[in-house]
């Protein structure tokens, strides 16, 4: 794991991780980490226990890895957003 990684992106790299709809694709293309340093970043800068139940929540978990999704990569729209917004 690089180890000049400001606080302010292991914020974010963190933040980004636990979201359900980030991919860990993602997070490599914004601050150039492998997924297994997405781990070590996880590793190292949270709780014991908190690592563990991220790591299985994020395990398998198809909205996270870009190779199991099932869905174009984009935008969920709300059943009663409108479709069209009229200027």
């Amino acid at each position: 794991m690089p180890s000049n990684i400001p606080e302010s992106d292991i914020s974010r790299i963190i933040e980004m991780a636990w979201e359900d709809r980030t991919p860990f694709d993602a997070i490599e293309a914004q601050f150039n980490l492998t997924h297994d340093e997405v781990v070590e970043v996880m590793r190292k800068n949270l709780k014991r226990t908190s690592f563990k139940v991220w790591r299985e929540r994020v395990r398998g978990k198809k909205t996270k890895h870009i190779g199991l999704r099932t869905f174009k990569v984009g935008r969920h729209q709300s059943y009663d957003q409108p479709k069209h917004r009229k200027r």
